[in-house]
């Protein structure tokens, strides 16, 4: 009987790691972008929606890539990022977290709830930070992690433009 248990219980736990391998991000070191970050972008961005799962960053995408710190761009930390437009050589993009900001009481329209998706391997409800434009080199991105649906991004563009007043 113990053997018979012992037997159950390992194909359970192989079931469960073979189900849930796939879902995960990657364990690799993020890689940072070649050269010197230039600073967040302050500019008007000419939004896209252009999405293509081609396993290359697109505008419309949700990516994981390495987003430098405010107070100090030499260091930073592997997060997805909602690429937005282009500026020159690097993307653009806005931060996500799956921390809630609703009742943050310095949350003055900063944040902007978008639900969940494949982006997060919990589907936790993220919400994109408005009010910080990051740009990302294109080879540092480490993978696709979703496609976010139009009405969505549109959603984003328009309390962007409001925020930004542009």
């Amino acid at each position: 009987m113990k053997y018979v248990l012992l037997g159950l219980l390992a194909i359970f736990l192989l079931a469960w790691v073979l189900r849930h391998r796939g879902t995960q991000a990657p364990r690799r070191k993020p890689a940072r972008p070649s050269g010197r970050y230039p600073g967040d972008y302050t500019g008007k961005v000419a939004m896209q929606y252009s999405p293509s799962p081609d396993g290359k960053p697109d505008p419309g995408e949700i990516v994981w890539t390495w987003v430098p710190f405010e107070e100090d761009h030499t260091q930073g930390k592997d997060r997805p990022v909602l690429l937005i437009g282009r500026d020159g050589r690097w993307m653009l993009g806005l931060m996500l977290t799956s921390k809630d900001h609703d009742h943050d009481r310095h949350n003055r329209g900063q944040w902007m709830d978008i639900g969940t998706g494949s982006w997060d391997r919990q589907r936790r409800p993220s919400e994109v930070r408005l009010d910080r434009i990051i740009r990302i080199d294109p080879r540092a991105v480490r993978r696709e992690g979703a496609i976010l649906p139009r009405a969505t991004f549109d959603a984003v563009s328009g309390s962007l433009s409001r925020l930004l007043n542009w």
